[in-house]
């Protein structure tokens, strides 16, 4: 008898678990209920859709319900919300449109997910006052600054939410104050990392207001925040990202265990307290890798990963899952953080001991233009070097390194390990040694004696009369800022300056991020001095004071850490910005073609592509449009083409005086019903249009299969015409390829290998013809050869002849028989 499978909530957990369950169990009744509207939709990206860096809706549905449905043969009910679980006779009660019924089940899997944690703060009902958890919340909050048009915002919480929450109303023009009750935002960050956050928020004039706890809400018009420092703060919108807690209604009241955490108790292999019941995501408590301590890690990766596990069990297997790391990565601005495995704050909870360790180092080869720094905090075992946490913060580099030491630590490598890693080099990626191998050195010399450490922490109460701090950095350096009562004594001069150096008193060096402290302490020690080096150098210093990396153009690695500033900063006038990143070819150039028809002449064009033959044809496009390309760059997210409306001439042959003469047109004729030429015919067609040309396909014999319709009704015809209609592919979807077509399974793997990549298929492609103004012209002489009548073709068809053809091919300088 076939299983049945109730899911009780859809995102990462729910999905991907009933996915699983189909690809195992083909005959399994799988039922998924979700109280909400969607199954599947990216809630990660809900900020970046308020900030206008995600513009269309559409992008967050990562699956529809009947695309799932159709794919996977699951039954799935939106906005029912299962409201009971009666577990003595298996079976869950159900509202749905008013009314309440039951189902029953074989095995229930909970994936109800976390709510945002609200506060009893007096006042937190009133309008303006908002949560984001769903697509229900981002078109409120939508809503509101359409309709409203606020001018200033506050977030409650400086978590992940919080922080992009910020960074996105930022980008949507409003005024922004983060107001965190910690002493620093992003908790899985230790303070010093965290004030390196800190200052990028401020940088992008985000204000912070930290160790203050929102009293309440007040106001009439607009919403007065007291804080319990008195300090008060006037906004119009407000969101409320103070963190989230699981949610566990109906499994407590089921009578399932839950944990001290407040999550719902599995074991491993992501059972609850009843056999035939499974849970997963956010609501579930997961064992800490590190500690072996229970916790809640609310990320999409591990709720996707259990979602698995469990529907791998419930289809007999034993797979276990082991826990959590809770690597997490976040954008702020123009930096990223990331960690992973225990911060100090979780290894001291545990009464795990540790050691610490700061790199600074650039990531990629320094003397390759847009190097940039790379902070590492590395927490390791003080006996044996087994990693235990890392965390990282800078520019560019960051989500690579931070998952090669999640890999680490998940596999109990140690320090020793890092050292020896054989990670890929070139200059425009890495340095020979990479930040990884550099992490690896500096904890691998602390834990075998080769220097000794102490930290920023260490210097507080520290009696100075038993102690020299050492600055050896440059005298220019030293002049622009430096430890209280430090001496200067620049690295180079060290081995002449000896008998200067008190032998009675323990000698603490400094410098910029380490490296040359290190060069210093080497020297000190093997003449028998009590020495130790600064972790992390004067820039940890720097980072308190919310001035981190000032001067990195210091040469502190024999390296040249170059800024290139965006093409932005030096243009004058209106320019509009285009994320064109995701389209294929001639996606990025049509885009570039319909926003520049909104412009006015001398404003700019600012586009980022991932296509990598963008810049060419940007290039090609201006050349023969008349627009002005001022600049074409590689990015680190891409390629970024500045497009300046007119003041160019189109280009024309050097014999001829006088443009206009030039046809401009583009005639193709379309022979072949083979898919492959299709896609390539339209894609031509495409292009032509988004250069403003004037394009003709004319659709002749064969090719007039690709305009018939997938379905059409009765049409009149005779013998030899229905012959031929059922010989013929009906339509663009059923057309095969010119070569491997392999009895129809061809044209599905491309078109399937074409979705992945993002490339517009073939009936998206006539559309955007259509759209553009391309002329779809059926020969009539063929259309009467073959029995093709008007009726089965798709509308916003021409008809013509050979005149038709050859009228439009005169005014064409391309001709192209397909």
């Amino acid at each position: 008898m076939p299983r049945k499978v109730l899911i009780i909530g859809g995102v990462a957990g729910g999905a991907s678990a009933a996915a699983r369950l189909r690809r195992l169990d083909e005959s399994a009744e799988i039922i998924l209920f979700e109280r909400g509207e969607y199954i599947s939709f990216a809630n990660c990206g809900l900020p970046y859709y308020l900030g206008g860096v995600i513009q269309e809706r559409e992008n967050l549905l990562v699956q529809t319900v009947q695309g799932m449905q159709e794919r996977f043969n699951i039954d799935i009910r939106v906005k029912s919300e299962v409201t009971r679980i009666l577990r003595q006779s298996k079976e869950v009660e159900v509202l749905a449109g008013g009314q309440t019924y039951r189902e029953s089940y074989d095995y229930l899997l909970l994936s109800p997910g976390a709510a945002p944690i609200l506060p009893p703060i007096p006042g937190m009902q009133r309008q303006g006052i908002y949560t984001l958890r769903n697509m229900a919340d981002v078109d409120k909050i939508k809503g509101f600054i359409e309709e409203k048009k606020p001018q200033r915002a506050a977030v409650i919480g400086g978590g992940y939410v919080g922080i992009e929450m910020a960074e996105n109303l930022k980008h949507a023009g409003l005024a922004v104050v983060v107001i965190e009750a910690a002493e620093q935002v992003m908790g899985p960050l230790d303070v010093e990392m965290a004030r390196i956050v800190e200052q990028e928020l401020l940088a992008n004039g985000i204000n912070l207001i930290l160790k203050d706890a929102v009293q309440s809400f007040q106001g009439e018009t607009q919403i007065d925040i007291l804080l319990g420092s008195g300090r008060q703060e006037r906004v119009d919108l407000v969101i409320m990202a103070a963190g989230v807690r699981p949610e566990t209604k109906l499994a407590q009241e089921a009578g399932l265990e839950i944990g001290a955490k407040g999550g719902i108790l599995v074991d491993e292999y992501l059972r609850t307290s009843d056999q035939a019941i499974y849970a997963v995501g956010d609501a579930i408590e997961v064992k800490d890798r590190l500690s072996g301590q229970n916790a809640l890690i609310p990320l999409a990766g591990p709720a996707n990963k259990q979602g698995r596990i469990a529907a791998n069990n419930i289809c007999g297997a034993k797979d276990k899952y082991l826990g959590s790391l809770g690597t997490s990565i976040i954008k702020v601005f123009n930096i990223t953080a990331a960690a992973t495995g225990n911060n100090e704050k979780l290894l001291q909870r545990a009464g795990i001991p540790y050691l610490k360790s700061f790199t600074h180092s650039g990531s990629h080869a320094g003397y390759y233009p847009g190097a940039f720094m790379l902070t590492m905090k590395l927490l390791f075992s003080p006996t044996d070097g087994k990693i235990l946490g890392a965390q990282i913060v800078g520019r560019q580099g960051v989500d690579k390194r931070i998952d090669v030491l999640a890999t680490a630590i998940k596999h109990g490598l140690t320090v020793y390990d890092l050292e020896e890693l054989e990670l890929s080099y070139a200059p425009p990626y890495s340095s020979a040694k990479d930040p990884v191998n550099m992490a690896g050195f500096t904890a691998a010399n602390i834990l075998k004696g080769d220097v000794k450490v102490l930290h920023w922490e260490d210097l507080k109460g520290l009696a100075r009369e038993d102690h020299l701090i050492l600055d050896v950095r440059t005298k220019e350096e030293y002049d622009n800022g430096h430890l209280a009562g430090s001496v200067l004594m620049p690295v180079d001069s060290i081995r002449q300056g000896l008998a200067e150096i008190p032998r009675d008193k323990k000698i603490i060096i400094y410098c910029k991020v380490g490296l040359r402290g290190y060069i210093a302490y080497r020297i000190l020690a093997q003449r028998g001095y009590k020495v130790y080096n600064l972790s992390g150098g004067y820039e940890m210093h720097l980072a308190e004071q919310y001035k981190y990396a000032e001067g990195i153009d210091l040469n502190e690695q024999m390296t040249k850490f170059e800024h290139i500033p965006s093409p932005t900063a030096t243009l004058e006038g209106k320019t509009v910005q285009v994320d064109a990143c995701g389209l294929q070819c001639p996606g990025p150039i049509m885009k570039v073609y319909k926003e520049m028809e909104n412009l006015q002449t001398g404003e700019v064009l600012e586009v980022l592509a991932s296509d990598p033959s963008f810049p060419r044809d940007a290039k090609a496009w201006c050349e023969r449009t008349g627009n002005t390309l001022l600049s074409s760059e590689s990015t680190a997210k891409g390629y970024r083409v500045m497009i300046k409306k007119g003041n160019a001439q189109a280009s024309v042959p050097a014999h001829n005086q006088n443009p206009l003469d030039i046809p401009h047109g583009k005639s193709i004729i379309v022979f072949s019903s083979d898919l492959d030429k299709a896609i390539a015919s339209f894609i031509i067609a495409n292009g032509g249009a988004a250069m403003g040309r004037k394009v003709t396909l004319f659709f002749t014999f064969w090719g007039l299969n690709i305009l018939r319709k997938d379905v059409v009704g009765r049409v009149e015809k005779n013998f030899i015409e229905r012959m031929f209609g059922l010989m013929m592919p009906r339509g663009s979807k059923r057309l095969g390829l010119s070569k491997m077509n392999m009895v129809g399974m061809g044209p599905r793997m491309i078109r399937n290998i074409m979705q992945k990549k993002n490339v517009a298929s073939l009936e998206e492609l006539i559309q955007q013809a259509k759209d553009s103004g391309v002329r779809l012209v059926a020969c009539t002489m063929s259309m009467d050869l073959m029995g093709i009548k008007a009726e089965e073709l798709i509308d916003g068809i021409e008809y013509g002849g050979v005149a038709s053809y050859l009228a439009e091919a005169e005014e064409s300088d391309v001709n192209l028989f397909i």
